[in-house]
């Protein structure tokens, strides 16, 4: 690689790290940042239809410590890697069924969700993580999906529900989760939900063969 050129992954994390230590410098309020994101999806959007090529833009959402990130780079790259809390977000581009990705991953702490809404224009899809073994929280996790769902930029977003660590023995059933968060009283709404490990790997192939079935469907 030529010098001074840096892998878009080691620039997109440079970038990130100084956004967040302006955020908590107090030089960049988060409605500015908010303003910087929805100003990047403008502009992102306009350049696609410029040169033909649109990447589909992909929502990982979820309650904290559900598994997002590390799903979010078992896409990418096929493997565990090791993680931290999200504070704010990651995004990386990830290829299937040579399909290209725009993926967001988004901190799910109860500071962090009010400003979910921030990333939701253009999005195709939405990736919802639960954690199958956080009984306690299936009912903000509930909260927080249908309060989401209810957003107009959302109407028309893919929702794929990962119910995650099912590796575990305590874990809830696909069904059992189901019917906890409602998903079979949505109502003109394309979804499915998925047993999945983010460790294992297990389920997520199942998970994005349909997505990007239903997303080629829509097309």
């Amino acid at each position: 690689m030529p010098p001074g050129l840096e892998r878009p992954g080691r620039l997109r994390a440079a970038l990130r790290r100084r956004v967040l230590r302006a955020v908590a410098g107090g030089w960049l309020t988060l409605k500015c940042l908010s303003l910087l994101v929805f100003v990047g999806g403008f502009f992102s959007t306009i350049f696609s239809s410029l040169f033909g090529t649109r990447e589909m833009r992909i929502l990982i959402l979820g309650l904290d410590g559900a598994g997002k990130t590390t799903i979010l780079y078992r896409l990418q790259v096929g493997e565990v890697v090791t993680t931290i809390p999200t504070i704010g977000f990651n995004v990386e581009t990830v290829t299937y069924k040579n399909l290209k990705f725009q993926v967001w991953d988004l901190g799910g702490q109860t500071s962090i969700r009010p400003y979910w809404r921030c990333y939701y224009s253009n999005t195709d899809a939405v990736i919802y993580v639960v954690d199958s073994c956080d009984r306690d929280r299936i009912g903000t996790s509930k909260s927080e999906l249908v309060a989401m769902l209810e957003e107009e930029e959302l109407k028309k977003a893919i929702l794929v529900v990962f119910a995650n660590k099912q590796d575990m023995e305590q874990a809830m059933t696909p069904t059992e989760m189901a019917n906890a968060l409602g998903l079979p009283a949505l109502k003109d709404r394309k979804w499915q939900i998925f047993k999945t490990s983010a460790t294992k790997g297990t389920g997520l192939d199942e998970a994005m063969e349909w997505l990007v079935e239903a997303l080629k469907s829509r097309q």
